[in-house]
């Protein structure tokens, strides 16, 4: 081989064909300690952040018990019907609060395709359906049936409604199907989309102060439990035939003639790599079960009493010591 054909590398000389072998072998070493990354051998435990109050108290509840056992957490703000996908990837450790009216599909879907360990269901029960404060039912006879809020719904009209009832449903792109429900079951009603979340308890505490009739979507877990006596209207019990099969239900034309689900879970999950590369927090995340009143404080901190989240987080752990005391003991 002649001298052209050869290097001097660290006082040894290699051929060329042996640099392209060091080559590959070190782009192979460099290519395995990125695919590494996403499995979080950072020591780092990354907590995603959505846009409700109760999730991102929630969120920092779980990251302050953890930091009290010597882990490090990072927060992240992160699309809430994404964050599955990212948790089975490794680019997120846990999701503390899944909702399965609004994400079941998307973290059932994530979770088959594998990366994922459940942990529990929570105690806390979870609903999404319209709602109305006690003192309606004086204004509505029948409440809180749905055909007695049909016959009633001249009585929620507004100035620009044409004389139709109107419903309070949230910002547009929630896509709760309550237009659908409505033409369905053949109400009276016309959708009436606010812009945020603010909007609509801003709606609600409108009405209330000045004693109206207002209907408005509500959940649980959520503040407003804490905050107003209401109810939950019904209307006909929930079936997955009423959002897949049209024949179904009370209009054999028609989907989304019934309500939404009375009993849905809320779920913990981490990514299956969470034992091994944060044993202490997988011990504590085993521990943790909020229940709906531990939720429900949660958000009224925050959107009731306009805390900021930094100190609801502080004032929520004050005042349940007892519970998770025992959880960090553990």
């Amino acid at each position: 081989m002649s001298f052209l054909n050869r290097f001097r590398l660290n006082n040894v000389w290699l051929s060329i064909d042996k640099i392209v072998r060091l080559i590959i072998a070190t782009s192979l070493i460099l290519l395995i300690s990125y695919g590494n990354a996403n499995a979080d051998k950072s020591g780092i435990i990354k907590i995603p952040l959505h846009n409700w109050s109760s999730q991102i108290v929630g969120a920092q509840i779980v990251g302050e018990l953890m930091k009290m056992i010597g882990e490090k957490v990072e927060y992240i703000r992160t699309d809430s019907k994404k964050v599955y996908q990212l948790m089975a990837d490794g680019d997120i450790d846990l999701v503390h609060a899944i909702w399965e009216p609004a994400f079941g599909e998307y973290y059932d879907k994530a979770k088959a395709a594998g990366g994922i360990e459940e942990i529990l269901t929570h105690e806390a029960i979870t609903r999404e359906e319209w709602w109305y404060p006690d003192y309606v039912e004086q204004i509505c006879e029948g409440l809180p049936s749905w055909k007695a809020l049909a016959k009633c719904s001249s009585k929620f009209a507004r100035t620009d409604s044409d004389g139709k009832g109107i419903f309070i449903g949230g910002p547009k792109n929630w896509l709760k199907h309550n237009v659908e429900r409505i033409e369905a079951l053949k109400m009276d009603f016309v959708v009436k989309h606010v812009s945020s979340v603010g909007a609509l308890w801003a709606e609600l505490d409108m009405a209330i102060s000045q004693k109206k009739p207002i209907v408005v979507y509500n959940w649980i877990p959520n503040f407003v439990s804490e905050k107003y006596s209401g109810k939950f209207i019904k209307f006909p019990s929930y079936d997955i035939r009423c959002t897949t099969d049209p024949s179904w239900g009370l209009n054999p034309s028609a989907l989304y003639d019934c309500g939404n689900p009375e009993s849905s879970y809320l779920k913990l999950a981490v990514n299956k790599d969470f034992e091994k590369n944060h044993p202490k927090g997988y011990a504590l995340i085993k521990q943790i079960n909020f229940t709906g009143q531990d939720i429900n404080k949660m958000a009224y901190y925050v959107d009731a009493l306009g805390l900021e989240v930094s100190i609801a987080v502080q004032k929520w752990l004050t005042e349940h010591k007892s519970k998770w005391s025992r959880w960090v003991q553990n």
